[in-house]
């Protein structure tokens, strides 16, 4: 089967979020809760990614390298190529910060995880 192309190329940043996203074995990992821009640049550096808890409650806030995900038209998903174990161990941010913080003090933590993946830091 060959993958679907999405429709547009563009999408507004409400409908990104609520988007399930998997892993490559088709796991779902979670639902990307909010992005992260980079005010200066304007690049999408974050998908906050919202990681288990029941209703919404107790869920864990992982900011994954916006470059790290690729889409899926098939799905209607976002797939990243980790599994959940690999994800638990992922840097985190508390819910109150979901409305923006300052990644000054944790990028380095964040992007060296993920340099693994092959994912460079937004900035560089």
């Amino acid at each position: 089967m060959t993958a679907r192309k999405p429709t547009h190329p563009l999408i507004p940043a409400d409908r990104v979020n609520g988007t399930d996203v998997y892993n490559k074995a088709g796991e779902k990992l979670g639902k990307i809760e909010d992005v992260a821009i980079e005010k200066t640049s304007g690049e999408v550096a974050y998908a906050i990614l919202s990681f288990g808890g029941v209703l919404g409650l107790g869920a864990k806030y992982h900011p994954v390298p916006w470059r790290l995900l690729h889409y899926d038209a098939d799905k209607g998903a976002y797939v990243i190529p980790m599994d959940k174990a690999d994800l638990e161990k992922a840097p985190m941010i508390d819910e109150t910060e979901l409305s923006g913080w300052n990644d000054a003090l944790s990028r380095e933590a964040i992007y060296g995880y993920y340099s693994s993946y092959g994912v460079g830091p937004y900035w560089g």
